[in-house]
């Protein structure tokens, strides 16, 4: 962890100064271990008493409504009850690993916030910047957040980065800081978690002791000695190869999002979630159709020539614990891992929907968009199933396509840096469309379409009000807009939106078709130019967006965790 410094008696006035002055101190000393971040967290801290009382900070609070996770631990067995708190130790780890890759050392800035709501919003985002409002600072003395966060020094440059001769420095597990010569390095997170990795691989390690299935007995260890390697292959292949475990655990540095510069660098986390074996049979034959879908899909041939692994599997879950990345700002509700481009088009993917949380988002946010903003007649056609499949297909989406560049520009991830996520999440919510199209025309799908495309279009406005900092608020605002275009809904006089539901599957095909040719590509050009023209909130869909603010309709969830929740304590 970075060294810290105290300096007593700054004003608020002047944390802008003092941060520029010790930013050329940084650069000409090579004062190797100090945390910009962190020196801006003591300068701000000694004026947090003014800062506070921002206005709107209890409204930004109140944008988040509470839920209890909690599911049904009958069917646990006495081991399995035994393993969740030695789970939640190691995800408590993930989550001190997330806040100093977001933010850096937060004790000093929580300790000094005299007024909950800003403590409770602080903790909401793993720092002074709200991730619902493009990342911008709710406490005065800060600027806006890095867009390295806290993976690279705050005074390097993308230039320098690019020019710097650095073995790894791309790499998903490696900080870059700057050398006692003030030349960049990197350090793996083996080494810059030493300590922390070991005690969570130990609790990992005994949690394998406890677990009564051996496909969960052996990816646990194996998962232990992946934190404290930084080569994460292995682990992720035997998570894949896992068929009858109750209890899974999502944990360790997985996405890129929190890296808003380049994209490159994975970010701590951890998932605790039990199978609901009902819904998830229910999932199970979907799977089987992936090849066929890719070979479908609206672009030419080779857009398509990559084959979707066959090991792919569908499940439902119930979520009980969340960390770190995961739990920062809007909260996941379905997950598609493993992110490793190898490993997916060898085994596929496990595709993970997290039933209790999608339910309580779709009860207390989803329905009350849909009755403000979806035409009356229409309204009917919002349903859970639909929302739940629709975000399930988003999740099998991120298996087909392309994950490797058809013209020699490598993987998509690293062409499109940091526009890939936006991208991605698009290319994800848009296939996910066009298969439930293709599996409605096979007679697969017996559910009204209409069901689908009605509950997708309330989708956008729910998830467009993530912001601009969210990967996923910005690929909901190219859909809206390119969807807008194309006539795939209109406006009533009313002000509720109508869907046209011919136009909105050919708007469908014609977005995936230019989503999937970026990625092949490896466009970064037209990527930045498609997030720069359509990634943007226009003023009607504000107007819209103010009034379910106005009608005090919360924009995501807050968890209460842990094991009282869960009735164990």
């Amino acid at each position: 962890m970075p060294q810290r410094v105290m300096i007593k008696g700054t004003r608020a006035g002047n944390v802008r100064l003092y941060s520029q002055y010790l930013r050329k101190l940084m650069h000409h000393r090579n004062l190797l271990n100090f945390s910009l971040i962190g020196l801006l967290t003591i300068f701000s801290t000694t004026c947090l008493s003014a800062a506070e009382g921002l206005s709107d900070v209890s409204d930004r609070v109140r944008q988040y409504v509470p839920v209890k996770l909690t599911a049904d631990l009958t069917k646990l067995t006495e081991k399995q009850k035994k393993m969740l708190p030695l789970l939640i130790r190691a995800a408590e780890i993930m989550e001190r690993c997330f806040w100093y890759e977001s933010y850096g050392d937060p004790q000093p800035l929580l300790s000094e916030l005299k007024d909950p709501n800003a403590r409770k919003l602080t903790s909401i985002n793993y720092g002074p910047w709200d991730r619902l409002d493009g990342n911008k600072p709710f406490i005065e003395g800060f600027s806006d957040k890095p867009l390295g966060a806290n993976f690279y020094p705050q005074d390097m440059t993308r230039e320098e980065f690019d020019e710097a001769k650095l073995s790894g420095k791309a790499d998903l597990y490696t900080f870059i800081r700057r050398g006692a010569d003030g030349e960049l390095k990197t350090i793996p997170y083996r080494e810059a978690f030493d300590e922390e990795m070991r005690v969570a691989a130990a609790l990992l390690n005994e949690a394998a002791m406890l677990a009564e299935d051996p496909g969960l007995a052996r990816y646990l260890r194996l998962r232990a000695d992946s934190l404290l390697t930084d080569d994460y292959q292995p682990s992720d292949l035997a998570w894949l190869d896992m068929k009858t475990n109750t209890i899974d655990v999502v944990i360790g540095p997985i996405e890129t999002y929190e890296d808003k510069l380049f994209g490159y660098k994975a970010a701590h986390t951890c998932y605790i979630l039990i199978k609901d074996t009902a819904w998830s049979e229910r999932l199970a034959r979907y799977s089987e159709f992936l090849p066929q879908l890719q070979s479908s899909l609206p672009v030419p041939e080779a857009y398509r020539m990559e084959k979707p692994g066959t090991d792919t599997e569908l499940n439902a879950y119930d979520v009980i614990y969340y960390a770190g990345d995961c739990n920062s700002g809007s909260k996941t509700i379905a997950i598609n891992l493993p992110n490793d481009e190898e490993v997916q088009l060898q085994k596929g993917t496990r595709r993970l929907q997290l039933k209790n949380a999608m339910r309580a988002k779709f009860d207390k946010i989803l329905l009350p968009i849909a009755d403000e903003l979806i035409a009356t007649d229409q309204r009917k056609h919002v349903t859970f199933d639909a929302f739940f499949s629709n975000t399930m297909f988003h999740e099998v989406a991120h298996g087909l396509g392309i994950k490797n560049t058809i013209n020699g520009r490598g993987s998509v991830r690293k062409a499109l840096k940091e526009h890939s996520g936006a991208i991605e999440e698009g290319k994800a919510d848009i296939l996910g469309l066009f298969m439930i199209q293709q599996l409605h025309e096979q007679g697969e799908i017996k559910a009204d379409l209409e069901d689908f495309y009605v509950t997708f279009m309330a989708g956008i406005f729910r998830s467009v009000r993530f912001g601009a900092s969210s990967a996923h608020g910005k690929a909901n605002m190219i859909r809206f807009n390119f969807f807008r275009e194309q006539g795939a809904f209109e406006r009533q006089s009313d002000g509720k939106y109508r869907v046209n539901i011919d136009r909105f599957g050919e708007a469908t095909k014609a977005l995936s078709n230019r989503l999937l040719t970026i990625q092949g590509d490896g466009d970064y050009q037209k990527a930045a130019e498609l997030v720069e023209q359509k990634g943007v909130i226009g003023e009607q869909l504000a107007s819209e967006l103010k009034l379910l603010e106005d009608r005090k309709i919360p924009v995501d969830v807050v968890f209460e965790q842990g094991l009282e929740a869960l009735g164990l304590r």
